[in-house]
């Protein structure tokens, strides 16, 4: 029986998933970093410290270290986040109707735990969460379950009694390997990866989520 709901952050509950790779391809053309688009392929899943510690290894610059650099990245997509960023649709209600029905609720991300309290503080979304937990705890990010079985354990519950909510691909695999139930809510341009069939449900926007879908996951 599903009495917890883990929530992802970035494209799930902000909208701010575009803004990494703005100030990733600002903050490396700043240092003279050669890096593109392109190359995000190859660091995608990966946490920031780890994206920019690959950039050293194959990209190397002079001048500021890769945790500077990494530091400087999330400092500009704080800001961008709270100059343009909003909660997406259905987040609040969501979480409301959640809270109401006495479910325990946390929130797992693999951005830095700096970034998440921050974000969260600022748009008033703390007071929904009974944990926050950052990949920042566990020796892998997602698509690896650490972060999902973290955040279980601080709720004290079992991972078969979760559900996660999540938008990305590696996440939804983390989650399925955390022998959690997960919904996914992927933007637009994603809706229709084949790859999503590994979810229990997929819905274009939480405004379509109701305890009704929950109960028969």
């Amino acid at each position: 029986m599903i009495n917890t709901v883990l929530y992802d952050m970035d494209g799930l509950l902000l909208d701010t998933e575009p803004l990494w790779g703005e100030s990733m391809l600002k903050i490396a053309s700043k240092h003279k970093i050669p890096i593109t688009r392109e190359r995000f392929k190859e660091t995608t899943g990966l946490r920031i410290y780890e994206v920019t510690q690959h950039w050293a290894l194959h990209y190397p610059w002079h001048g500021n270290s890769p945790q500077e650099i990494a530091d400087e990245i999330l400092e500009d997509i704080i800001a961008a986040s709270k100059r343009s960023g909003m909660v997406l649709d259905g987040v609040i209600n969501s979480l409301e109707l959640l809270q109401a029905n006495d479910f325990k609720i946390g929130l797992a991300s693999s951005s830095p735990k700096h970034m998440i309290d921050a974000l969260v503080e600022y748009f008033d979304l703390k007071k929904y969460f009974d944990a926050i937990t950052s990949a920042d705890v566990v020796d892998y990010g997602k698509p690896h379950p650490g972060v999902f079985m973290y955040c279980a354990d601080e709720l004290g519950v079992k991972p078969h009694n979760c559900l996660v909510f999540e938008d990305s691909v590696n996440g939804m695999i983390a989650a399925k390997a955390a022998r959690m139930k997960v919904i996914v809510v992927p933007d637009e341009l994603h809706f229709d990866d084949p790859r999503f069939a590994l979810a229990d449900k997929k819905l274009k926007s939480l405004t379509q989520f109701d305890l009704g879908i929950l109960k028969h996951l």
